[in-house]
């Protein structure tokens, strides 16, 4: 904290404020004494408390109506927008007298109206930098679809050379990418007509790296275009608007509008101060917005109009004739409050301390080496770390390395910092072509990633040795140094490889890829392992039942998981979701044919008879392995029993008897398993989990030496905290890691490899109540982690006998075979 403050000391913690940066989080920010580490707010910023208090009180004191109305009530709501349309062409420095404020549902909703509305023809030019949100890059549709031409381009920007005037700034060129056209007749190189608009597309800062774009970019592309797009087909276009995608840049610097007169600034107020959602604008300069072209007409936007025949008279003020229906009037009234937060510690305040933040979280991670001396993190855009550089805002985007210099994987990375209480962000952030311009995905890398079925917020995070993402965190006006801290702290525990200790001749550095299975000798020679149970869960995720002997088939164990609950919109109910899945208990009795459901929350038990002649296909999701009753009365009685005992409508599907070789990935949606040479049901990976009792019992040894206040709120782990279907004893730890094949009695299996871990096992049933913690997996992975996973366990596959019908019976011996 001393180095940092000698550093940033002056920027930091708003020392001429009201309230530092700790009265602030000690006083407005709570909730986040519980241990949680928020940095993403370039998704968005935390609402203070004193905020939403203010904003209690203001709608409990006052009665705020319809400002469609004459009444006194709705006239002095009418008042508090105008009021609100005010501080929000103050905050950039826009005088009424050029821009008007037009409220939207947000940022996108703004791009949307002026993609929409813009007077595109076919000779116009739909110019936008690559580092653009989604939102914006939306609006090539409209203009292509009007015949219109779009360009991607990059801004290249050099320093002043030797002997030029400082005054005279940076220069600055703009490069373009292929044209991209629809209306193929119309020839690239034909003169433009002079009476097309242009529009010129940008963000104040890019939200994948913090990047911000030198605003001179408005004057250039408005006055001096020949010279600024020198060299491309457009230099010669004339009457170009510019807009800003102000969204990510506007919480530290928005943009001063007196300065740089853009057409557009596009906003959100969730950026701003975290509350409200659901409400942006878009402010549009007045002479620009009568080219506009609105057709849709709504109440509010109308002086009048006859229903029978094609009359209509369009009120005259911008905001009104922009403005579809009711303003969101009681979230416009919240924005003074945001609005008199920031003014109390004011923008550049905010800048100055968000960025000291990120640049020493950058220094930091620039600064970190693997025992081997290789470099852990990859940082994107961070050129320049000096704050009076105004280069970057309070973002930092990176991935990490193994020693090996292969990549983590961006969601290994967001997957542990949830355990730690970090909340961050993976992924591209809506932005592609930031992503792929930093990350430097060609377009056959884009493509053959889609083809590989990527798409955006999936598990893919590496593709051919590449990242398909990356990291990012980001801080706001209420972040702090211990927070920062934490972040690196976290990186460094969890990423960083010590220099290798040598026992025994093996590494023995836990965090990477060995596990402690290969260090681990066993004390006899020829250790005894032995079947302690075996368990089966009929309804996936439900609660299981323990036997002394099974039936074994095609797809394992008979009955297990071949049932799933699924939610009305076609989602598949887990206990990550619905947690109270674990307090339906089930028993399956093979002599009567009956399925027996329970659960606290229903008076009676259910009973589900389980003849297939029972069931028949019907159009479904799943319609290739799922059916549902025939009987319309009974599929309604056994619905309404699961609605009641989860608290949300759902129906019960059972697996069908297709030969599909398909199961359930972490999406939850049909896709290949690991397993693909025998059929599985509503698992998520394999036929069989295996966990040995003796590795479950140096985990629990691990938790007792780590976390006393844990061991005190929470008994043992049992095995059965992990939801195997076999549980054996005998042998030391984890040496079930290293077994090929392994025969239980007369059957014969085959290990798929460890079963990954994912938060389901924090999940615990005590005495009727569902509790959620970090452990065991917290613990888990900072031994057991190889390649992004979090291993425990051991994925099985029945090697079936056609000619046999085999069952399982606990007591009988386990023999691995480890070659």
């Amino acid at each position: 904290m001393e180095a940092f403050l000698e550093e940033f000391g002056d920027c930091y913690g708003y020392p001429d404020a009201p309230k530092n940066i700790q009265q602030i989080h000690d006083t407005e920010f709570k909730r986040l004494d519980k241990g949680v580490v928020y940095l993403d707010h370039a998704g968005s910023t935390l609402y203070s408390e004193l905020q939403m208090d203010n904003i209690f009180k203001d709608f409990t004191s006052n009665v705020y109506g319809n400002p469609h109305s004459q009444s006194d009530i709705s006239s002095g709501t009418s008042d508090l927008i105008a009021d609100a349309r005010h501080q929000v062409l103050k905050y950039f420095n826009a005088s009424p007298e050029d821009y008007s404020c037009i409220f939207t549902s947000g940022a996108t909703a703004a791009l949307k109206l002026v993609g929409e509305t813009f007077p595109w023809t076919q000779d116009s030019k739909f110019l936008y930098t690559m580092e653009n949100h989604n939102s914006v890059l939306g609006i090539r549709e409209y203009a292509l679809g009007k015949g219109a031409s779009a360009c991607a381009v990059d801004i290249e920007e050099a320093a002043n050379q030797p002997g030029q005037l400082a005054s005279s700034g940076p220069s600055i060129k703009v490069k373009h990418r292929a044209v991209q056209m629809r209306n193929t007749s119309k020839l690239q190189k034909e003169e433009s007509k002079g009476d097309a608009y242009n529009l010129f597309a940008f963000p104040s800062e890019c939200n994948f790296t913090g990047l911000r774009f030198n605003l001179d970019l408005v004057k250039l592309i408005k006055e001096n275009t020949e010279t600024t797009l020198q060299g491309s087909p457009f230099g010669k276009s004339k009457q170009w608007m510019v807009l800003i995608d102000a969204a990510k840049g506007c919480a530290t610097l928005p943009p001063d509008l007196t300065e740089y007169p853009a057409d557009f600034v596009v906003m959100s107020f969730y950026k701003l101060f975290g509350y409200p959602t659901g409400l942006g604008a878009l402010l549009v300069r007045n002479d620009v917005a009568k080219l506009l072209k609105k057709t849709y007409f709504s109440g509010g936007t109308v002086a009048a109009s006859i229903a029978d025949i094609d009359f209509v008279k369009r009120r005259e003020r911008v905001e009104e004739c922009f403005e579809d229906g009711s303003a969101s009037f009681l979230s416009i009234a919240a924005i003074r409050h945001g609005f008199k937060l920031l003014k109390s510690l004011t923008p550049s305040a905010i800048w100055m301390h968000t960025t000291s933040l990120s640049i020493y979280v950058k220094k930091k991670l620039q600064a970190l080496r693997h025992g081997n001396g290789g470099g852990v993190c990859v940082l994107y855009s961070s050129e320049n770390l000096k704050l009076s550089s105004h280069k970057s805002g309070p973002t930092v985007t990176f991935n990490l390395k193994r020693p090996d210099g292969s990549w983590f994987g961006y969601l290994e990375v967001e997957k542990l910092a949830s355990l730690s209480g970090i909340q961050l962000r993976t992924g591209c952030f809506c932005n592609p072509g930031a992503c792929a311009k930093y990350l430097d995905l060609s377009h056959s890398d884009l493509l053959s990633n889609v083809e590989a079925g990527h798409i955006c917020w999936d598990d893919n995070d590496v593709i051919n040795g590449k990242p398909t993402g990356a990291v990012r965190v980001s801080f706001g006006y209420m972040s702090t140094f211990e927070e920062a801290k934490k972040f690196i702290d976290f990186i460094i525990s969890s990423f960083v490889s010590p220099p290798k200790n040598i026992g025994n001749g093996i590494a023995v550095s836990g965090r990477f890829p060995q596990l402690p299975s290969i260090e681990l000798e066993s004390k006899e020679s020829n250790p005894s392992y032995y079947l302690k149970s075996v368990t089966i869960y009929p309804i996936k995720s439900c609660a299981g039942f323990s036997v002394n002997r099974w039936p074994l088939c095609r797809t394992g164990l008979l009955h297990d998981r071949e049932w799933m609950i699924q939610g009305l919109t076609g989602e598949i109910l887990t206990q990550k979701k619905v947690p109270e899945m674990s307090l339906i208990s089930t028993f399956i009795d093979l002599e009567e044919g009956l399925l027996s459901v329970e659960s606290a929350r229903c008076k009676d038990k259910l009973h589900i008879r389980i003849k297939s002649d029972s069931y028949n296909p019907r159009n479904d999701e799943f319609d290739s392995h799922a059916n549902i009753l025939e009987n319309h009365d009974e599929e309604t009685r056994i619905n309404c029993w699961f609605t009641n005992a989860i608290g949300r409508q759902c129906k019960l599907l059972r697996y069908s008897s297709s030969t599909s070789k398909h199961c359930l990935n972490r999406n939850k949606s049909p896709g290949l398993c690991r397993d693909l040479e025998s059929n599985i049901n509503f698992a998520n990976e394999a036929q069989f989990l295996l966990i040995s009792e003796e590795s479950v019992a140096d985990l629990n040894r691990k938790l007792e030496a780590k976390d006393e206040d844990y061991n005190r709120a929470h008994e043992k782990l049992d095995p059965y905290r992990f939801r195997p279907n076999l549980v054996i004893t005998g042998g030391e730890p984890y040496t079930e890691d290293n077994w090929r094949t392994l025969k239980i009695g007369d059957n014969h299996f085959t290990s798929l490899g460890g079963c990954n871990r994912c938060q389901m096992i924090n999940i615990s049933n005590e005495g009727g109540q569902v509790k959620k913690s970090n452990e065991p997996l917290t613990t888990l992975a900072s031994y057991r982690r190889v390649k992004g996973k979090i291993l425990f366990g051991s994925l099985l596959r029945y090697e079936i006998d056609e000619k046999t019908k085999s069952w399982i019976r606990v007591g009988e011996e386990v023999n691995p075979d480890t070659e």
